[in-house]
């Protein structure tokens, strides 16, 4: 560890290794008597950066994660994993952009009603928590994304989420989507938050 003192960065890598979920950095620090472990941080990611693990930083959060070019070697192990449907793809999308967002903000979006079941499965794999209530009358409950999203889908914020350009360039959305956005003013409300808008097709039974 050159330019490091040895336990420092030792005491940083054995902190996360026993960890059971990623931390912050000031949560390494707090396991360590204050110290400052920004440097020893930047050191381990240096010293992963060749290796079959890495050491990622996903909403302010570092944690241990297997190289890219290696995930294929997991892939037996992830399957158990469920496929979401369209319904819950869509109301993820639309938190992910436009949190926090309430249940019938949700549906203004979709033009659809939305199952409490989408958001429980949601909630479920860990992707979206409960982040309060607006404050408005009947204080309706709002919806956020999870450190755990941001983990499972490799961004270390939701700044990093694709853009309407991406979108579009991976077909994602064609000219009835854009119509549709321009006639909710979704498109309006993307750009504020810096991401595309979304659109949606009816819910399928």
């Amino acid at each position: 560890m050159t330019g490091l003192p040895d336990e420092l960065a030792r005491a940083v890598e054995a902190t996360l290794f026993a960890s059971e979920e990623p931390l912050t950095a000031e949560q390494i620090s707090a396991h360590l008597e204050g110290a400052d472990v920004r440097d020893a941080l930047a050191q381990l990611v240096a010293d992963y950066a060749p290796r079959g693990v890495h050491l990622v930083e996903r909403g302010q959060r570092w944690q241990f994660q297997t190289a890219p070019d290696l995930a294929h070697l997991l892939r037996r192990e992830k399957e158990y994993l469920r496929r979401l449907s369209r319904a819950a793809t869509e109301v993820l999308a639309i938190v992910a952009y436009h949190e926090p967002v309430s249940r019938a903000e949700i549906e203004a979006i979709r033009g659809v009603q939305t199952s409490a079941g989408t958001l429980d499965v949601l909630m479920e794999a860990g992707w979206v928590r409960v982040a309060g209530r607006r404050e408005v009358p009947g204080r309706p409950v709002i919806y956020a994304t999870t450190p755990d999203f941001l983990s499972h889908f490799g961004l270390n914020s939701r700044r990093d989420l694709p853009g309407i350009d991406e979108l579009k360039a991976a077909g994602l959305l064609d000219p009835v989507d854009d119509a549709y956005d321009e006639m909710i003013g979704l498109g309006s409300i993307g750009q504020e938050n810096g991401n595309g808008g979304l659109a949606s097709e009816p819910e399928s039974a």
